[in-house]
C-alpha cells in the first residue's frame, strides 16, 4: 500500500509524492451515486490542486470518473479567492458527456456559482463533463480579472437545468482567449449563458474594457429559453459550425427581456471604444416562435458578418414571414453588418440612431436566399421613410406580388421600408 499525506482532512490521504493526477473518488473519497454530498471530495481536490502551484504553474489534473456527483456549496469545484496566487494551468477531465454528471444544488440559487476565479487562475480546462443546475437560478461560472483571469478550455461538455448565468465576466481587463468545442448548451438561463461586464466593476466606466476573443466551435445550441451570449461590452466572438435551437418559451414576462429569447444580444455599451466584432458561419438556426431573435445588436461601430448560415427551416410556418430575428441600430459609424451566401426567413429590422442620410452604406446582403420577401420590401424600418444605408447584391428573392401594370422591383435595388414590425428591447 503506498504511503499517504494529510491534506487537511484526518479521512483522506494523499501519496507522499504529490502526483499530478489524482481522481476525486479515489484519492478523496467521493461517491458519485447521485445521493451522496460529495462537495467535501471535490474542495479536497481543488485545495489539493492550489497546493502544487510552483513558479506561477499549475501541475495538477484532476479526474472525475463516470458518475453522479452531487455539489451543494458555492464555488467547490474551483475556489480562486484573494489573497490570490496567480496560476496557470488546471485541468478537470470526465469520463464522457453524460457519463460524467456534476450535479449543482446550493441551498440557494441567485448569487451561487458553482466555480470561481477571482483573477487567480488562467489556462484552465474542462473536459466531458455535464453541469446540472438542481436549484433553479444557480449559475455556473463566476470570472473576475484585471488581467489574469483568461484562457478557459470547454470540450465536450454539457449545461443542462435552470441557470442564472453560464459563464458571467466580471472586472477591467482580460477575461479573454475562451473556446469551446463540440459542448452541447441545454437547459435554461434568466440571463444569459456568457455574459460580459456583470458588475461594470471599473473605476472609470469609460475606460477601454478587454473582453476579446471568444470560440465556440461545432456547437448544439438547443436550449428552451434565455439568451446565449450576452455582451454589451464588446469582444471579439466567433461562432462556426452548428446547430442552434431555442425550443421552449420563457415561463414569465421579463422586465429587460420581455418573452424574447436571443443567440446573439449586443446591446448599447457605456464605455469606451473597443473591439466590438461578431463572426458566425455555417451555422444552421430554427426560429421555431415569433419570440426567438438570433441577434439583437446596438453597438455602435464595429462589425458583424454572418456567413453561409441559414435560419429557413422553419419558413414554411405561418408566422415566419412576419418574423424579424434580425435586429440591428446603425448610425454613422455602423456597425458594418454582412450576409454573404446566407438563406434567410422573414425580413431583418434596421433602427437608425441618426437621419438616413447621416448613415453611410453600412449593410450588405451578398448571394444571399431571400425566402419570404423580395429584397424591396425586405427591411423593416419604422423610423425611417427609406434604407439608402442597405445594399443588395446578386440576391435570389421571392417573386413580387405586385399587381399587374406596376413595374416588379428589381433584386439589388436599394428596399423601401416596411411599417410594421417587432418593437426591439433597445428601441
Amino acid at each position: 500500500m503506498r504511503p499517504r499525506r494529510d491534506i487537511g482532512d484526518p479521512s483522506r490521504r494523499l501519496p507522499l509524492w504529490s502526483p499530478s493526477v489524482v481522481n476525486v473518488v479515489t484519492d478523496f473519497g467521493a461517491m458519485g451515486d447521485g445521493e451522496t454530498d460529495d462537495t467535501k471530495a471535490f474542495e479536497l481536490a481543488y485545495r489539493y490542486a492550489e497546493s502544487r502551484v510552483k513558479n506561477g504553474v499549475g501541475r495538477t489534473v484532476i479526474d472525475i470518473p463516470a458518475g453522479t456527483f452531487l455539489i451543494k456549496r458555492p464555488n467547490a469545484l474551483l475556489n480562486g479567492a484573494a489573497p490570490p496566487r496567480p496560476a496557470n494551468g488546471l485541468r478537470f477531465r470526465g469520463a464522457g458527456k453524460r457519463m460524467t454528471e456534476i450535479v449543482f444544488q446550493p441551498a440557494t440559487g441567485p448569487g451561487s456559482y458553482l466555480c470561481r476565479n477571482m483573477d487567480v487562475w488562467a489556462n484552465v480546462k474542462f473536459e466531458q463533463i455535464q453541469f446540472r443546475s438542481a436549484t433553479p437560478g444557480a449559475s455556473f461560472f463566476y470570472s473576475y480579472s484585471t488581467g489574469q483571469a483568461q484562457d478557459y478550455r470547454f470540450s465536450e461538455c454539457e449545461w443542462m437545468g435552470e441557470w442564472e448565468y453560464g459563464l458571467a465576466l466580471d472586472g477591467t481587463d482580460t477575461n479573454s482567449e475562451m473556446r469551446w468545442d463540440a459542448c452541447r448548451v441545454g437547459g435554461s438561463y434568466r440571463r444569459a449563458f456568457l455574459y460580459s461586464g456583470l458588475s461594470q466593476r471599473a473605476s472609470n466606466p469609460q475606460q477601454q474594457d478587454q473582453f476579446l476573443n471568444y470560440w465556440f466551435n461545432d456547437m448544439k445550441v438547443e436550449y428552451d429559453w434565455g439568451n446565449f451570449l450576452e455582451f454589451p461590452y464588446g469582444g471579439s466572438i466567433n461562432c462556426r459550425g452548428g446547430s442552434y435551437i431555442i425550443i421552449g418559451k420563457r415561463p414569465d414576462q421579463s422586465p429587460e427581456y420581455g418573452r424574447s429569447s436571443t443567440f446573439f444580444r449586443f446591446p448599447p455599451g457605456q464605455h469606451h471604444d473597443s473591439v466590438q466584432r461578431f463572426h458566425a458561419s455555417d451555422i444552421r438556426f430554427e426560429v421555431r416562435d415569433p419570440d426567438v431573435v438570433i441577434i439583437d445588436c446596438s453597438w455602435g461601430s464595429g462589425t458583424v458578418h454572418f456567413s453561409d448560415c441559414d435560419d429557413t427551416a422553419n419558413a414554411y410556418k405561418d408566422f415566419a414571414s412576419s418574423v424579424s430575428a434580425h435586429r440591428y441600430a446603425v448610425g454613422a459609424r455602423g456597425p458594418l453588418i454582412r450576409y454573404d451566401s446566407c438563406q434567410l426567413a422573414g425580413r431583418h429590422e434596421y433602427r437608425p440612431a441618426t437621419p438616413t442620410d447621416k448613415v453611410p452604406k453600412v449593410v450588405r446582403y451578398d448571394m444571399c436566399l431571400l425566402r419570404s420577401h423580395n429584397s424591396a420590401d425586405f427591411v423593416l424600418s419604422e423610423d425611417a421613410p427609406s434604407t439608402p444605408f442597405v445594399t443588395f447584391v446578386d440576391c435570389i428573392d421571392e417573386p413580387s406580388e405586385t399587381p399587374a401594370g406596376e413595374p416588379t422591383p428589381t433584386p439589388g435595388a436599394t428596399p423601401a421600408s416596411v411599417p410594421g414590425g417587432a418593437a426591439s428591447p433597445f428601441a
